[in-house]
């Protein structure tokens, strides 16, 4: 009669087959492909190309345009008085300043009928707006969601 196996040695057994069989699993596992994310900057600002480096942290590869903020702005609908230093162009919305990344990826899976996300002005630490030469100050501000019809409404309040 064969002798089971002790609990010790069925674990051993267990997790060498687990692993084993998780190994081909972690080779098939691919990191999800960056979102493309066009920006329209002025090429000597400084808080923009730190918005776009927190943006490709954050899951997103930039494609960027040093002029033609304000036109681009215009042209995509978005009223002058909701603009800021940068524009970009992600997943058929605007997002306009230093919006977070999270707040970008909430806007690209909840989809809602709207031209997209803006934060007005340059708040100190918004994304960008949050280096070591603002010594850690913090402003309130609101990540407004832009309607097709100009209006707005606040997706994210920052405190």
């Amino acid at each position: 009669m064969p002798m089971s196996p002790t609990r010790r040695q069925a674990l051993h057994m267990l997790a060498a087959g687990t692993l084993a069989g998780a190994a081909p699993l972690a080779w098939a596992q691919k990191r999800p492909e960056p979102m493309a994310l066009e920006v329209w900057k002025d090429a000597s600002c400084g808080c923009c190309g730190d918005w776009i480096a927190h943006m490709a942290q954050h899951g997103f590869k930039a494609t960027v345009h040093d002029t033609g903020n304000n036109a681009v702005r215009a042209r995509l609908g978005l009223p002058a008085k909701l603009g800021s230093c940068h524009t970009a162009l992600v997943g058929g919305y605007v997002v306009e300043g230093h919006v977070h990344a999270d707040e970008v990826h909430r806007l690209l899976r909840d989809k809602p009928q709207a031209l997209g996300l803006t934060v007005p002005g340059m708040p100190v630490g918004s994304p960008g707006m949050d280096g070591p030469v603002y010594g850690g100050r913090r402003d309130r501000y609101d990540t407004l969601l832009v309607l097709r019809d100009g209006s707005t409404r606040v997706f994210k309040r920052h405190a």
